[in-house]
């Protein structure tokens, strides 16, 4: 994993040379020696010259050794050049008043100085720190895009944390539901391994809440209260053996970052900063992985939808020549008198429907349906409509309402498949609708649709049910047991969206419903 390398780290945790005994000893010497040469040209050298000579020292130790080697050099200075430079000498008194300003005014000095040296070497510190977090977070956002499988980014990012923060293990796991007993299972996505049916555990409601949880040695929960930031809980009590970071984007939890350290999980404010970037990172990385199994899982669909069709339209093809002979065996058979070959034929001609409807479903879906859109008016349709339906049972049960005005309402379409879509329609009102009761067919226009409503004074479709009716093979099944094919309402809305329309489908008030063929409108009146 190609990422900066941890020398900013180092630098940041180190800051200025260690202050141990060895340093301090060797700066104290320094003026020691120091003391010596001034106090050999003590009688010529004035006062300020000698406080500006262990100035030099105190600023060198505390840029050299930070603040506490400079605030001991100082006052170290300030004794020896109190007993050994300024008269009366060999004791802490001073005669002139002076001198007291010269000395006090160097104390002063050396010990802002050495605090100023101390904060400036601080704010370096943590430039240098916040440099090396941009520039890894940068380097692994990068790698965590490029890679090519969603669980190497999970992988890479855990593999940091490891690497940067002071814990023994680190582990990202993204909620799952189980099939079977619906619990909320989280599934390992920290591992350098594929994660394993022995990765997968229940998932506390605790940790699903979207707050911190913090476990401790004998396995007490604390959770963490609403808004609180990784730092205020990782601060001081090392007790807490794991810490459980949740993993949200737009605001969904998606998991969350398992953080452990037998010996307690303890993270400075900076580094607990860092965590809580990185494990904004992680969770994005979890939605990348949400995202493409749900990509896997569509196009797996797409796939089976795709074979389907095939399947469809091939055995639907084949079965058309087995229709054929069976329809003139059971022509033959009725010729001798046979009264079984109307039922014979009747089967054969509702299972000849049905191939149809199959073969024409799978043109529609797969963009092979041929249209010829021309102006027809509304009336023309609807009385192909009732033509077709003549003889048919309940045929007389029919009402058609045409709008009034001196002008046809027109409409631009096949005709052929709106025939198909406004048929079927009005078949399955006339399907649904109890006995006695009509089936009205208004025609409307609005705007720059043709609106064919039919309503009827069926059970209507449940609202569970609403979205569901246009696809293929769905059958609601009235309170008498009766159903259909599950293929003429797809029919006809495919139809309908093929053409620029679409069928929509809303309750009747009273009771029943309502199905509206919306077809594109052409204006007379523009085209006169």
């Amino acid at each position: 994993m190609a990422i900066a390398s941890s020398s900013a780290t180092e630098r940041g945790a180190k800051g200025p040379h260690s202050a141990g005994p060895g340093a301090l000893t060797l700066w104290v010497a320094a003026v020691a020696a120091c003391t010596l040469v001034l106090w050999t040209i003590r009688d010529a050298a004035h006062e300020a010259h000698m406080a500006l000579a262990y100035l030099l020292i105190v600023l060198g130790g505390s840029a050299r050794n930070g603040r506490w080697v400079g605030l001991a050099l100082a006052v170290s200075s300030f004794l020896a050049f109190n007993f050994f430079l300024l008269s009366p000498y060999y004791t802490l008194a001073i005669d002139d008043p002076v001198d007291w300003w010269v000395l006090v005014s160097f104390l002063v000095t050396g010990l802002v100085a050495a605090q100023l040296f101390h904060r400036t070497q601080r704010a370096l510190e943590t430039a240098e720190r916040r440099a090396w977090e941009v520039e890894r977070l940068a380097a692994l956002g990068a790698e965590s895009l490029s890679v090519p499988r969603a669980l190497d980014a999970v992988t890479a990012i855990t593999r940091v944390i490891r690497n940067e923060l002071p814990v023994r293990s680190a582990e990202v796991l993204m909620f799952e539901h189980d099939a079977d007993d619906g619990l909320v299972i989280g599934r390992s996505l920290g591992s350098e391994v594929e994660a394993s049916e022995a990765q997968r555990a229940v998932v506390p409601d605790s940790a699903r809440s979207g707050r911190i949880v913090l476990l401790e040695a004998d396995g007490t929960e604390h959770v963490a209260p609403e808004g609180a930031d990784l730092a205020s809980q990782v601060t001081g009590d090392t007790r807490r053996v794991a810490v459980l970071v949740p993993l949200r984007v737009r605001d969904r939890n998606l998991g969350i970052l398992r953080l452990d350290h037998p010996d307690g999980v303890h993270l400075d404010r900076a580094r607990a900063i860092f965590a809580d970037t990185l494990a904004y990172y992680a969770a994005l990385a979890v939605e990348r992985v949400r995202l493409a199994a749900q990509a896997e899982h569509v196009e797996a669909l797409r796939e089976a939808d795709r074979l389907k069709d095939a399947l469809l339209a091939s055995v639907s093809h084949d079965l058309r020549t087995p229709l054929t002979t069976i329809r003139a065996l059971a022509s033959d058979l009725r010729s001798t008198g046979d009264e079984r070959s109307a039922l014979i034929e009747e089967e054969a001609e509702r299972l000849n429907r049905f191939v149809t409807d199959l073969l024409d479903l799978s043109r529609i879906r797969t963009g092979a349906l041929p249209l010829e859109p021309q102006v027809i008016a509304a009336e023309d349709l609807v009385g192909a409509m009732l033509q077709r339906f003549g003889g048919v049972a309940g045929s007389d049960r029919i009402e058609v309402r045409l709008p009034a005005g001196p002008m046809l309402a027109v409409g631009r379409f096949d005709f052929v498949h709106a025939l198909r879509a406004l048929g079927n329609l009005v078949e399955n009102a006339l399907h649904h609708s109890p006995e006695g009761s009509s089936v009205v067919v208004d025609v409307s226009e609005e705007d720059q649709e043709l609106c064919f409503s039919v309503l009827d004074r069926g059970p209507g479709v449940p609202e569970a049910d609403r979205d569901r009716i246009f696809e293929p093979f769905v059958r609601i099944t009235n309170p008498d047991g009766r159903s259909g094919t599950g293929l003429g309402l797809a029919i006809a809305r495919s139809v309908a969206e093929a053409q620029g329309g679409s069928v929509l489908y809303q309750p009747r008030a009273g009771g029943g419903s309502v199905f509206e063929l919306r077809l594109p409108r052409e204006s007379l009146e523009d085209m006169i």
